[in-house]
């Protein structure tokens, strides 16, 4: 028998199987084939352990298998979306089979419950792991692994007298970078009658009540919690120095038999862990050559000593981005991570910088204007072709045009509702177009 492999057309996957001799005494004919099934191996695992690849792959050892049911295991395994690739190689011996899959396990990303509040996140995680023992609060974005949670939430919820099947999709993180796979129900009908707070301070807060009414009538949504916690909770603490207080996760508090049925308005309550308020230390800069050390430091906002002000010091990120951009470093990174002391109660950053190149104004391609508005806006243009492109003059008329648009068009009569703007950036040639399309 001879080595035998086989393509998937969807996406790049490949899973192949070849045999090494001496070949197994199969029968008359090779479609057939059958051996004993002595082991089952896995490389290149990081997260799942080789029990749960067997467990997934739907063999087992001791069993007769013939080519086919090695194809349906590597099937299984591709299919749950747990693995970007798949291979499988298997060696005969006198006493049976002996096979290894060959394994790249898929990126994953975290889950996230928005509206099931009848169980806490603990609840949810015991449940799946009880059906899926590897999972560890992450998923991969599509594939039958995905398919079986959603099955395993549709039953708890049902578990409730609520019969609806629950959904999912890939979104961006509401809570930081990347994306998380959100489950949630979408006919729920539960409202956010009263948000409470662990810290009574924030109860008695005037600027807290100001904005509860962003949230409380609302439809229920971990979302709309979790963002009203990011925008309007975490500065609080974030501006006296707690920067690593605990938000949440939300839970709803009812008394009496935990099973009853949600009234459809529930009350939530956020636990506050404040934790330490931390002083600045010291920051540590590396790759940068245009911007100094001390012009960095200054930019930073905070002395040694003083309280870290964690929304100056996140701001200083994007003071510091702005500033590259007036340099014409469109492409400029920043890159920030913060070291905590919980002895002495300080924080230090290392930031990364990477500059890239500068870029020069190419051209202004406008769209929508008439021959007398475009002459008059290309008149105001403050930079020259060929100049370096000053990101900071650009938003600067941007925000002209979106406000005192007679500063640019005089007396003029020009409508429009939006302008829409890109820069066009060519890395070889180091220029950049200005594209601009009034409607």
């Amino acid at each position: 028998m001879g080595p035998r492999s086989v393509r998937f057309l969807v996406g790049v996957l490949l899973v192949c199987c070849a045999m090494s001799s001496p070949c197994l005494s199969f029968g008359q004919s090779p479609d057939n084939a059958t051996a004993t099934l002595k082991a089952i191996h896995a490389d290149g695992l990081k997260l799942l352990s080789e029990p749960q690849i067997v467990a997934l792959s739907g063999l087992s050892t001791g069993s007769t298998v013939g080519k086919q049911d090695l194809q349906s295991g590597a099937d299984r395994l591709l299919q749950t979306g747990l693995f970007s690739n798949v291979k499988y190689t298997f060696q005969s011996k006198d006493e049976g089979l002996y096979l290894t899959f060959k394994l790249v396990e898929a990126p994953r990303i975290p889950a996230y419950f928005d509206n099931l509040p009848w169980f806490t996140d603990a609840e949810l995680a015991d449940a799946i792991r009880k059906v899926l023992p590897f999972y560890d609060g992450t998923v991969p974005e599509s594939g039958a692994t995905v398919d079986q949670i959603n099955s395993i939430l549709s039953d708890l919820v049902a578990s409730r007298g609520l019969h609806t099947t629950v959904e999912h999709q890939v979104i961006a993180n509401p809570l930081g970078e990347g994306t998380v796979q959100e489950f949630r129900i979408a006919d729920v009908v539960l409202q956010i009658a009263t948000l409470e707070f662990g810290d009574p301070a924030l109860s008695a807060s005037k600027v807290v009540r100001q904005h509860l009414a962003e949230v409380q009538g609302k439809t229920y949504s971990r979302m709309t919690i979790d963002v009203f916690l990011a925008e309007q909770i975490k500065p609080i603490y974030f501006e006296k120095g707690f920067l690593r207080a605990k938000l949440g996760p939300p839970e709803i508090r009812l008394s009496g038999n935990p099973n009853q049925k949600l009234p459809e308005q529930i009350p939530v309550f956020v636990p506050i862990t404040p934790g330490a308020a931390y002083r600045f230390k010291s920051a540590q800069w590396r790759g940068n050559t245009v911007l100094s050390v001390f012009t960095l430091t200054e930019m930073l906002g905070v002395k040694p000593g003083e309280i870290a002000n964690g929304m100056t010091v996140e701001n200083a990120w994007d003071r510091i981005r702005e500033e590259y951009g007036r340099r014409g470093y469109l492409a400029a990174k920043v890159e920030a991570a913060a070291d905590y002391d919980d002895q002495d109660h300080t924080v230090s950053y290392r930031v990364g910088i990477e500059e890239g190149r500068t870029f020069n104004f190419g051209k202004l391609v406008l769209t929508g204007l008439s021959p007398t508005a475009e002459r008059r806006l290309r008149a105001a243009w403050p930079i020259l072709t060929g100049d370096v492109f000053d990101k900071g003059k650009f938003e600067d008329i941007l925000l002209k045009l979106q406000t005192h648009p007679e500063q640019i068009f005089v007396d003029l009569p020009v409508h429009y509702e939006s302008v829409g703007h890109w820069l066009e950036t060519d890395e070889s040639a180091g220029t950049v177009d200005v594209l601009m399309d009034f409607k």
